[in-house]
């Protein structure tokens, strides 16, 4: 018996040692595949050093080379403003003032209207119709109950198309007054800005409540003569801002006024009948959703809406 458990146990020493050599084997041939490889660098001599055209020369664009440019023509090589076009000034952002008026190349031209892009979203919502549409359409989704029917991004596309149709005569007046002269070289940056804003500002003020504008002309400690040309855009920004908001909510109160009418009576019916656990937010929803479509109820607001602004 003791002879059978010495055996056992032998055994089981035998096997763990074979299983600590297979391990060790493992990890050895696992290092051997981590030592690095040594590698040498090769010297390459350039010896042509004549300009070459990177438009069409790829293997030319060496980095950290005093001998070799990429430059089609050596910069200052020009002789006259046609000559100014042609060059290749590595691929940076240039400025030409000597064709005729002055003009912009095409890298600083992106580089403007992406500027513009990211600020349209402030000038857009700060100086047209579109926070009294975004915020009488929001107030028309709560009052009949529908929290997320129409979409934000049905609503805000709503909004944009109709703030551009309202704002079609400004932006035609800003294009045809200010855009149009100034890329013809007709006035300078300073013109352009006034001309610009001049239909925007006559935009504003013509919706803008007097009380607004005086609580902001008093703030500044700027007495005001009643005249359009005396509010500077930095009162007159936040003064039509103001009216706006007090314009939408006025709206969205008249839209909230049917549908209330209609939670109450739906409210008194169920406490009539003794279903007083039943929401009547539930039975209250497809009757307002039918008044709303037997009136035509998006045809009225937006009509309405649109006509606010004349």
């Amino acid at each position: 018996m003791w002879g059978d458990c010495n055996n056992g146990i032998l055994i089981k020493r035998i096997r763990g040692v074979l299983f600590a050599l297979l391990l060790a084997l493992n990890i050895s041939a696992l290092l051997s595949l981590a030592i690095p490889v040594k590698t040498y660098a090769t010297e390459n001599v350039i010896s042509d050093t004549t300009p070459t055209d990177p438009t069409t020369d790829v293997e030319t664009h060496l980095t950290d080379s005093q001998e070799e440019r990429t430059n089609i023509s050596e910069p200052g090589s020009s002789e006259d403003p046609e000559d100014l076009k042609e060059l290749n000034i590595a691929n940076t952002v240039t400025v030409t003032y000597d064709n005729g008026n002055g003009s912009l190349n095409g890298a600083l031209r992106i580089l403007i209207t992406l500027t513009l892009i990211s600020l349209a979203p402030t000038l857009l919502v700060m100086m047209t119709s579109f926070t009294r549409i975004i915020v009488a359409l929001h107030f028309t989704r709560t009052a009949i109950g529908t929290q997320t029917s129409p979409p934000n991004l049905v609503m805000i596309g709503i909004a944009l198309f109709m703030t551009l149709f309202i704002m079609q005569p400004t932006l035609t007046t800003v294009y045809n007054d200010a855009v149009i002269p100034f890329e013809n070289g007709e006035m300078d940056q300073e013109e352009f800005f006034k001309e610009a804003m001049d239909p925007f500002r006559q935009f504003m003020y013509g919706q803008t409540q007097k009380k607004d504008v005086i609580l902001f002309m008093q703030i500044d400690g700027i007495e005001w003569d009643g005249e359009l040309e005396s509010i500077p855009n930095v009162v007159l920004i936040p003064s039509f801002i103001v009216s706006e908001l007090r314009t939408a909510f006025i709206i969205g109160f008249l839209i909230y006024v049917p549908f209330i009418v209609i939670d109450m009576v739906v409210a008194s019916v169920l406490m009539s009948m003794g279903m007083m656990m039943l929401p009547p937010t539930t039975i209250s929803l497809p009757f307002k959703i039918l008044l709303f479509v037997l009136a035509d109820g998006w045809s009225l607001i937006i009509g309405n809406l649109v006509k606010s602004f004349y």
